[in-house]
């Protein structure tokens, strides 16, 4: 636990008496009835319960779930809105795990299989390392990499380019590296974090369930060791984001769970900085019972995400996953991020996504304006701000029909 600041200072953008803004504003109206129990839990600080969540998932107004949402995300930020300048290196695609949800990985014998080494990745990071702040870094489980292969990787990365920040690693490659190397999980944050990691991105939460797990990630961390690897980093002053994967084989309870789960987690260690919720991307993946959540559905999610989660910050409305449009409405359904420039990405794109990996940050920019949302760019830990200035755009987006 850190002591002596709140959630809010230490990941700051975010006003420290938002719940008071909340409370006037429920006072003011404009809160469909049904939800006023809710909203006002919400403004004199009692807990949301599984029951509540149950509730906003199946509440068939979704414009009505989206302004409680917003009016939260107005509470906190006001009409800020958040994105970085980043680019995702991905430095391996072969894997020993094979989850049927994954375009991605490879097995090290077939043709499009490959291993960056530590040259290659410094090379790839280099042609964007002079007007990005963040590389973001994941991939598979490579069978022969261990710790100190990403001590390597990561002190060159911060010798060659030190105004870089790193995030980088899921909790299940931690795990991956704890068992190759022989060391526990704290350990091989502790040294990892010492050799230049600043942050973990999140991914691999999927469903915080087991049976889930079992089905479409076996062999991946249990739940209990996804939440235990974030908590250990967080111990170890390492922020995390948090992630759901969700339109898989869960339902709506499990998705309650999992976002209770997270807030608990929080509640301890207080190293969540902002939490992004995806929907499932079946295209080239072998999870046939999945469903492609549609687009009121994405915001649905996302709204209830803000809603439920009252300790951490920022709600991420990935684009790289569900793409420009969606991810501007959602800034309206309580995502207060839209993540960044990304420049190049392969997760996402094999599993079936088209997003333009071409944005300057003036598009950024402009698609956040869009919105009525002012654009701030952020360094990675959200301790430094900049409003981004960029002239309206000529044309606007016409609604998106959900």
């Amino acid at each position: 636990m850190h002591q002596g600041l709140s959630i809010e200072a230490k990941f700051a953008g975010s006003r420290n008496d938002w719940r008071e803004h909340f409370a006037t504003l429920f006072a003011a109206g404009g809160i469909h009835p049904d939800l006023s129990d809710i909203a006002n839990k919400i403004a004199t600080r009692e807990r949301l319960s599984i029951e509540d969540g149950l509730f906003l998932f199946r509440y068939p107004d979704l414009n009505s779930i989206g302004q409680l949402a917003d009016m939260i995300k107005q509470s906190r930020f006001g009409d800020k809105a958040f994105f970085n300048h980043n680019v995702h290196v991905n430095q391996t695609n072969i894997c020993v795990l094979a989850c049927k949800f994954c375009a991605f990985r490879r097995s090290p014998k077939e043709k499009d299989a490959y291993a960056m080494s530590v040259e290659d990745y410094l090379a790839e990071v280099g042609r964007y390392a002079d007007f990005v702040d963040e590389v973001h870094s994941v991939g598979g489980l490579h069978p022969k990499w261990n710790v100190e292969h990403y001590e390597k990787l990561f002190s060159m990365c911060k010798s060659k380019f030190p105004s870089l920040q790193i995030k980088a690693l899921t909790a299940v490659e931690i795990k991956h590296l704890a068992t190759q190397s022989d060391l526990t999980v704290e350990k091989i944050l502790s040294r990892l974090h010492s050799a230049g990691l600043d942050s973990l991105p999140g991914g691999g939460a999927e469903i915080l369930d087991d049976e889930i797990r079992d089905v479409i990630c076996r062999g991946k961390e249990s739940s209990q060791e996804y939440l235990d690897i974030h908590q250990t980093a967080h111990k170890l002053g390492i922020p995390t984001n948090c992630t759901m994967l969700f339109g898989t084989i869960e339902n709506s309870g499990h998705r309650v769970k999992h976002l209770l789960s997270l807030r608990d987690l929080q509640e301890k260690s207080e190293g969540f900085q902002c939490f992004v919720p995806y929907p499932y991307l079946p295209d080239s993946s072998r999870l046939p019972q999945a469903q492609l959540a549609s687009g009121s559905e994405i915001l649905r999610v996302i709204a209830v995400s803000r809603i439920m989660l009252d300790n951490i910050p920022h709600i991420k409305a990935y684009r790289m996953n569900i793409g420009d449009g969606i991810a501007e409405l959602a800034l309206r359904y309580g995502a207060d991020d839209i993540d960044g420039t990304v420049q190049q990405e392969s997760i996402m794109h094999l599993a079936g996504s088209t997003t333009p990996l071409t944005h300057s940050l003036d598009d950024l920019s402009r698609l956040i304006r869009g919105a009525g949302c002012i654009p701030v760019q952020r360094n990675t830990r959200y301790t430094k701000f900049t409003e981004y200035d960029v002239p309206e755009p000529i044309h606007k987006r016409l609604p998106m029909a959900l």
